[in-house]
């Protein structure tokens, strides 16, 4: 994707930027810069008042549980934004009303996974986060870790395992009984590899390289899955 489309994208799905009449909204988008940026321990509720152009009254009046509360928000916010984008490249890819042929299944599976790799830069406060919270689960409400998982990686788990099961069904796949496990064999193969040695999008891979990962990844996917007939 192009750094003209992601600027499109992203002003598609921000919210108001400050100075809008949503300040609630305002302090939730500064929130997430400064939580990408800094982490949860390390963000303060100063740091975030300022990146909204708010004061800190302002802010409590808007999220008065103050930074669990604004991580929370954020973190559900964000994670529903890059969900609903993964499901519907999901069932752009994998379209179940008109399943791909046997022989287009590796080109559909590498498209699909190529474009979820292309997210990390779409929504790079996102993704942020998330390295953070995989680094400071510790520090981290264990209802905030919950509510993350089931607002994105959950609801796209579940969502991918129902795909992977009607593929089986239909002999495009032998999901070996268990297709939310070749679900997430699909994302792990895929992505693992790329989103560590690019810190979570933080500094990309070259394209050769990422274009390289993938195909070896849905590759060994299909070795593992792939239908026998």
């Amino acid at each position: 994707m192009t750094s003209t489309n992601a600027n499109e994208k992203t002003a598609k799905t921000a919210p108001p930027r400050r100075g809008r009449a949503n300040k609630a909204v305002a302090i939730a988008q500064a929130a997430c810069e400064v939580f990408g940026r800094d982490g949860y321990s390390r963000a303060s509720i100063d740091a975030i008042a300022a990146e909204a152009d708010a004061s800190t009254r302002t802010l409590y009046n808007h999220f008065p549980g103050g930074k669990e509360e604004l991580f929370r928000t954020v973190v559900q916010w964000s994670s529903g934004q890059v969900r609903d984008e993964q499901l519907a490249l999901l069932h752009k890819y994998l379209d179940l009303e008109r399943l791909p042929r046997p022989e287009d299944l590796e080109r559909d599976l590498l498209a699909l996974a190529r474009a979820w790799i292309g997210l990390m830069t779409d929504f790079r406060n996102h993704f942020s986060l998330v390295r953070h919270i995989f680094a400071e689960a510790g520090h981290v409400p264990a209802e905030v870790l919950d509510a993350w998982r089931e607002a994105g990686p959950r609801a796209v788990g579940r969502e991918f395992s129902s795909v992977m099961a009607v593929l089986d069904g239909h002999g495009l796949i032998d999901a070996h009984g268990d297709p939310a496990q070749a679900a997430a064999h699909f994302m792990t193969l895929t992505s693992t590899d790329i989103v560590h040695r690019s810190y979570w999008g933080v500094n990309p891979l070259p394209r050769e390289e990422t274009d390289r990962l993938t195909t070896a990844g849905v590759r060994a996917f299909l070795r593992a899955y792939g239908s026998a007939g």
